[in-house]
């Protein structure tokens, strides 16, 4: 390609910035002496030379039409919390999740170096629906990393007031976003200024009005001036081609406005198809994709392709492929795939198959299973679309092993279990003189020394309260620890261990550390498959002592099925209710967010643990949870508040940190005479 090639390639309409002018002078010129020398030989060696400067301009032209700055950005992780905290204090849905946004595809007008580099064909835009708030997993656009900030906050800001998802309908878009930035500075007259900031380093990073074709050129006036004077646009005018996307707006096409259903789930887990996880699995993994309703292609009715498929750029469409039993899945490619897609289509198949059967293999046999001792209580459940409590709507089956054999506390533990028996012995009750008695063990000499002195002065006084008693003091406390036992507790945690032995250790110690304090302890387990039966597991009822027996029931502790946790709260605080301690804790244990295989999935099983929470605190209860969880900062702050719970960010330490931890919550409740 000569100088003059190049030249005429320009687009006059998109023109060039003067800086990039010794750019396309110096590759015209590398351009054109490579191309005299290709004129003279074909060698190897000017095959390497043509591929040295292949990659030479890819790295100059891609880095040249790059207009983020990487230096100065911003990460979603970073500003998690506080966005979290904004979208509430605002008047944000407290059950609403905060989420990545997933890259999608942007047909626009780009900037002349994108279209020769080929890049900024995609854009991560703000959007939200019923129970998630998508933003970008990162924002560049600025120099200055404020305003990246600060582009967050706002964004997390506006879609407060956003509830075109709710319609579930294409809503006019241009008015849409002037309405809810009109009502956002109304309302919060304090971001006006951030606002201006951003608008006026917005407005310099957009291709001018002046450099785009006609229709282009009128859409961006529009846009710009409804930027500058949200409520001044009232329409956006008509063009061949999409504006370009407006950073401080939120998505003009979310997967909601064609109708679709929820976005796909993201895989539970946080490992590859190698199981080795990497913080680039966990990336992908909390994006939110958008999902549209396919119809079922009917093969007899395909025909040829009647076109040069040379001639197709890109073509995505639903292919009814039946896979092999036999054959191996190609899980890497699958998710490559996935992640270049925009959106993931789903089709409805009416044929029954083998993937559409769901078995539970982890179904215990009936000889070796615990005991059923009871016919089963019946529980409530909170519907938080219909802000109701469905009354008797669960079953909790209360069961206990009675085949697991009595066994001493195990040798590894029984240093650590010791030091932590010393250490709670000083939380023990200790014996205290109470003065003032009218009988006792020893003569109170204060109040002696003031009665001979009130009878000495002639002031007529009662010989009452001489005494002096030793008694035991007390801690008014009783405590139930309630331990997740579900299938996810099978998982490893390290080459050595799993999360359900880290739970088992942690029995272990928690039980050995609290008989040495004498307060009153229970110990339960629970999972459930669905909402009948909800399996309770007895290790230790209040009345029952610590001994051999419960350490065997700890040891005989196995994972299964999901997590349905508001109704083990709710039993777990009748039986705390049932304690005349005035002071009971509610020790919550789990590795995960509430889930089942019917839909108390997602927010419907956090706002229903939610309800249950309240619903102890309102009895007397004090929650706390303890989770093992690193993304548990999602959701526990709305089940639990913010001082309720804590995250063990290193798993192994869980069986040392809880008795302490226990140590802590329950300090207060040492009380003196």
């Amino acid at each position: 390609m000569t100088g003059i090639t190049l030249q005429r390639w320009l687009d006059p309409k998109q023109g060039t910035d003067d800086s990039l002018s010794p750019i396309i002078t110096n590759l015209t010129e590398a351009f054109e002496e490579y191309y005299a020398l290709t004129t003279l030989s074909h060698s190897p060696s000017l095959t390497i030379m043509e591929e040295q400067v292949g990659a030479l301009w890819h790295r100059l032209i891609t880095r040249a039409a790059d207009r983020h700055h990487p230096e100065a950005g911003v990460t979603l992780e970073e500003v998690k919390r506080p966005v979290a905290t904004i979208f509430r204090a605002l008047g944000g849905d407290g059950g609403m999740v905060i989420e990545k946004a997933a890259p999608c595809e942007f047909y626009g007008a780009r900037t002349f170096l994108q279209r020769i580099a080929g890049s900024g064909k995609q854009v991560e835009l703000a959007w939200r629906d019923e129970r998630s708030l998508r933003l970008p997993s990162q924002i560049n656009l600025f120099s200055d990393k404020s305003l990246n900030r600060d582009l967050y906050i706002w964004l997390t800001a506006l879609a407060v007031f956003d509830e075109s998802y709710q319609s579930h309908k294409t809503v006019a878009w241009l008015a849409n976003q002037q309405t809810l930035t009109q009502n956002l500075l109304t309302r919060f007259p304090a971001l006006t200024p951030r606002y201006q900031r951003l608008v006026t380093a917005h407005l310099q990073q957009r291709i001018a009005a002046a450099k785009l074709p006609h229709q282009a050129a009128a859409q961006e006036r529009a846009i710009r001036a409804a930027l500058l004077e949200p409520g001044s646009v009232a329409t956006l005018p008509s063009a061949d081609t999409l504006p370009q996307p407006v950073a401080l707006w939120l998505n003009p096409f979310p997967p909601y406005s064609q109708e679709s259903p929820p976005a796909a789930e993201a895989p539970e887990g946080g490992q590859s198809s190698s199981g080795a996880f990497t913080p680039q699995d966990e990336d992908e993994q909390s994006r939110r994709y958008g999902a549209e309703r396919v119809e079922k292609p009917d093969a007899r009715k395909g025909g040829l392709i009647t076109i040069r498929m040379e001639n197709i750029f890109s073509w995505g469409d639903f292919i009814n492929l039946d896979r092999g039993q036999d054959e191996s899945e190609d899980l890497d490619n699958a998710a490559a795939t996935a992640k270049e897609m925009d959106k993931l289509a789903i089709c409805r198949d009416n044929r029954a198959s083998a993937s559409n059967i769901r078995f539970d293999l982890d179904l215990p046999a009936a000889g070796s299973d615990d005991a059923v001792i009871s016919e089963g209580i019946m529980l409530p459940e909170w519907d938080y679309k219909k802000l109701t409590l469905q009354p008797d709507y669960c079953r909790l089956l209360p069961m206990m092993s009675l085949d697991a054999i009595p066994a001493p506390l195990p040798p590894r533990l029984r240093k650590t279990a010791r030091q932590l028996r010393n250490r709670f012995q000083l939380l023990a009750p200790s014996r205290i003189w109470h003065r003032g008695q009218d009988e006792g063990s020893d003569i109170d000499l204060d109040a002696y020394l003031r009665y001979t002195s009130e009878r000495r002065a002639g002031r007529s006084t009662t010989a009452a309260g001489l005494y002096r008693a030793l008694h035991q003091g007390g801690r008014d406390l009783s405590t139930l620890l309630l331990a997740d036992l579900s299938l996810s507790t099978d998982s490893w945690v390290d080459n050595q261990h799993r999360v359900i032995d880290i739970i088992r250790d942690t029995l272990y110690l928690f039980s050995e550390s609290l008989m040495a304090t004498g307060d009153p302890f229970a110990i339960y387990g629970f999972s459930s498959r669905k909402r009948d039966p909800i399996r309770y597991h007895q290790i230790k009822s209040f009345k029952e002592s610590h001994n051999d027996t419960i350490r065997g029931r700890i040891e005989a502790i196995k994972p299964g099925y999901y997590t349905r946790l508001g109704a083990a709260i709710r039993h777990s605080t009748s039986l705390l209710c049932q304690q005349s301690n005035g002071r009971k804790l509610l020790l919550i244990l789990t590795d995960g967010k509430p889930n089942d295989i019917d839909r108390y999935e997602g927010r419907y099983g956090v706002e229903d643990s939610r309800h249950a929470i309240h619903m102890a605190r309102q009895v007397g209860v004090q929650p706390f949870c303890v989770t093992i969880d690193t993304h548990a900062k999602e959701y526990l702050p709305h089940i639990f508040g913010s001082s309720s719970y804590i995250v063990i960010h290193k798993p192994s330490q869980l069986p040392r940190e809880l008795p302490l931890l226990y140590a802590q919550l329950t300090a207060a409740s040492h009380s003196t005479v």
